[in-house]
C-alpha cells in the first residue's frame, strides 16, 4: 500500500468515472422519451433504472461467486485488463441501441443499457479499490471524492448533450415528435468512446496493483460488520441518488410544484446532477497536499466555482437563470456543512444524512419551488456519501478487500429497487408524497455513519482522528 498518493495514475484512472456519470444522468432523458414514446406509467418508466442499476447487481453477483469458486480474477488478470474488458462490454451494450431503435423495441432498448452496466460493474469493481490504494488508505475516500467530480462533471452535461443529440436541440423540445430513433447517433457515438478509451488504458502504464495475500474460498469478507452495514448504505444511498431524481420530470409537472413538461425542465435535472459535482469538487480537495489554511478557503471556493459551471451550462442551453439562481442558500448550507464535518468520513456520513433528512422533510411539507430546491438539494448532500462509505466499508479488510469490493458494487441493486417502489407510491397516491422514500433512506445513512465510527474503533481503526491529523 503505497503512502504518497500516485497523481499520475490517478489521473489516467478516473477518466473512466466521466463515462458513469454521464449514462447514468442521460438515463433521465431516457425515461422521459421512453413515457411519451412507449405510454409508460410512473413505474413503468422507471424500469430504465432497474435495468441499468440491476446490471449491476448481476455482474457483481458473477464476480464474486466466479472469486468465492476460483479465487480473484483481478489478481489473475490485472486490474488494467479488468477496466479494458468492462469498457468493452459497454461498447457492446451503447451498439445495441440501434437495433432496439430500428425495432422500436422497449424491451431490447432495457436489454441494451442493462449490457453497458454490466460492464460498468466490472468497472467500478476495479477502480474504487485501485483508487484507495494509490496512496494512504485513510485519505482514500478523498480521492474517491476526485474521481467523483469528474464523474458528476460527466452528469452535469449529460442529460444536456444526449437531449441535443436526440432531439436536435437541448431543451429536448422535440421530445414526443422525434421518438427513440434519435437514440441511435448518440450511442453509437458512446460506444465508440467507448472502445478509444480501452485502447488508451491499453498502452498507458497505470502500476500494479494486487493484494498477494492468499484468499480462502470462503465468504471471509461477510463476516465484518462495517462492510455488512456498508452494503445495505450502498444499497440505500445509490438508491436516493438515483430515485430522487428519477421522479423529478415527474414532480415538475405536479401543479402544486411546477407544472411543466419534462421538456422545460431538464435544466433543473442538470441542476441536481450539477449538485453532486458541487459537493465532490469540495470533497477532492483534500485528495491534495495543502496547508490547512488553504483548503478552508478551497471549501468555500470550489463549490462555487462549480455552481458557476452549472450556470454556464445552462445559460448556454438558454434555461432561465433565475431558476438557478436562488438555489444558492443550499450551497451555503452545503459548504457550512464541509467545515462542520472536517471531512471526516464518519462524521460526514452523521452530519449530511441529518441535514438531508431534514431539507426532505421541508419539500414534503411545502411547495412550488421551494420544495422543488429541498429535494434538489439531495445531490449536495448525496455527493460524498460513496467515498466516506466506500472507504469506511473497506477498512480493516485486507485480502478481502476486492470481494467485499464486488460486494459493495453489488449494492447498486438500490438504483433499480428504490425508483421504482417510489414509482409505486406515486401511482397509488401522487408524485408529491412518494417523496418519503428519500426521507427514510437518509435516516439510515445517519445512523450508518454513527454506527460504523463505533465499530471501527472497536477494532482500533478510527479513520476521522488520521484523517484530522494528515
Amino acid at each position: 500500500m503505497q503512502s504518497k498518493t500516485n497523481y499520475t495514475a490517478l489521473i489516467t484512472l478516473i477518466s473512466v468515472f466521466f463515462f458513469w456519470g454521464f449514462v447514468a444522468a442521460s438515463n433521465t432523458v431516457l425515461i422521459g422519451l421512453f413515457k411519451k414514446s412507449f405510454t409508460l406509467t410512473q413505474f413503468q418508466s422507471q424500469l430504465v433504472d432497474l435495468a441499468f442499476y440491476a446490471a449491476y447487481f448481476i455482474g457483481s453477483l458473477f464476480y464474486f461467486l466466479i472469486s468465492y469458486s476460483l479465487g480473484d480474477p483481478l489478481n489473475k488478470i490485472g486490474y488494467k485488463k479488468g477496466l479494458i474488458t468492462g469498457l468493452l462490454i459497454s461498447a457492446v451494450g451503447a451498439i445495441g441501441f440501434i437495433p432496439a431503435a430500428n425495432m422500436h423495441s422497449f424491451f431490447f432498448m432495457l436489454t441494451s443499457l442493462f449490457v453497458v452496466g454490466l460492464g460498468f460493474a466490472l468497472q467500478q469493481i476495479v477502480a474504487n479499490p485501485y483508487i484507495i490504494a494509490l496512496g494512504s488508505p485513510e485519505t482514500g475516500s478523498h480521492r474517491i471524492n476526485l474521481a467523483g467530480g469528474i464523474n458528476s462533471f460527466g452528469t452535469t452535461i449529460g442529460p444536456l448533450l444526449i437531449s441535443f443529440a436526440i432531439f436536435g436541440n437541448i431543451s429536448g423540445e422535440n421530445a414526443v415528435s422525434m421518438g427513440v430513433e434519435g437514440v441511435k447517433l448518440p450511442y453509437a457515438i458512446l460506444s465508440f468512446a467507448f472502445i478509444f478509451f480501452a485502447l488508451l488504458l491499453g498502452i498507458s502504464k497505470l502500476p500494479a496493483v494486487t493484494n498477494n495475500e492468499v484468499l480462502e474460498k470462503n465468504m471471509g469478507a461477510l463476516k465484518y460488520p462495517q462492510l455488512l452495514l456498508g452494503m445495505l448504505a450502498i444499497f440505500i444511498y445509490v438508491g436516493v441518488e438515483v430515485s430522487i431524481q428519477s421522479n423529478l420530470p415527474a414532480l415538475m409537472e405536479n401543479a402544486k410544484i411546477l407544472g411543466l413538461p419534462h421538456t422545460q425542465t431538464v435544466h433543473f435535472i442538470s441542476l441536481y446532477w450539477g449538485s453532486l459535482m458541487i459537493g465532490r469538487w469540495a470533497g477532492a480537495i483534500s485528495a491534495f497536499s495543502l496547508s490547512k489554511q488553504t483548503k478552508m478557503i478551497l471549501t468555500t471556493i470550489m463549490p462555487l466555482m462549480a455552481y458557476s459551471v452549472i450556470l454556464l451550462v445552462n445559460y448556454i442551453k438558454g434555461s432561465p437563470l433565475t431558476d438557478l439562481l436562488f438555489y444558492f442558500p443550499f450551497i451555503l448550507i452545503l459548504i457550512a456543512g464541509f467545515y462542520l464535518s472536517a471531512q471526516k468520513p464518519a462524521k460526514t456520513m452523521i452530519l449530511f444524512g441529518s441535514i438531508a433528512t431534514l431539507l426532505m422533510l421541508t419539500g414534503l411539507f411545502s411547495s412550488g419551488k421551494i420544495a422543488l430546491y429541498a429535494f434538489i438539494s439531495g445531490g449536495l448532500f448525496c455527493s460524498v456519501m460513496w467515498p466516506c462509505i466506500f472507504s469506511l466499508s473497506l477498512a480493516g479488510l485486507g485480502k478481502y478487500t476486492n470481494q467485499a469490493s464486488s460486494l459493495l458494487i453489488m449494492m447498486i441493486l438500490g438504483g433499480a429497487v428504490i425508483p421504482p417502489l417510489q414509482g409505486i407510491i406515486a401511482d397509488n397516491t401522487n408524485i408529491h408524497i412518494s417523496y418519503i422514500i428519500p426521507v427514510v433512506c437518509f435516516i439510515y445513512l445517519a445512523f450508518y455513519g454513527w454506527k460504523v465510527r463505533s465499530i471501527l474503533k472497536q477494532q482500533g481503526i478510527n479513520y476521522d482522528d488520521k484523517v484530522e491529523s494528515h
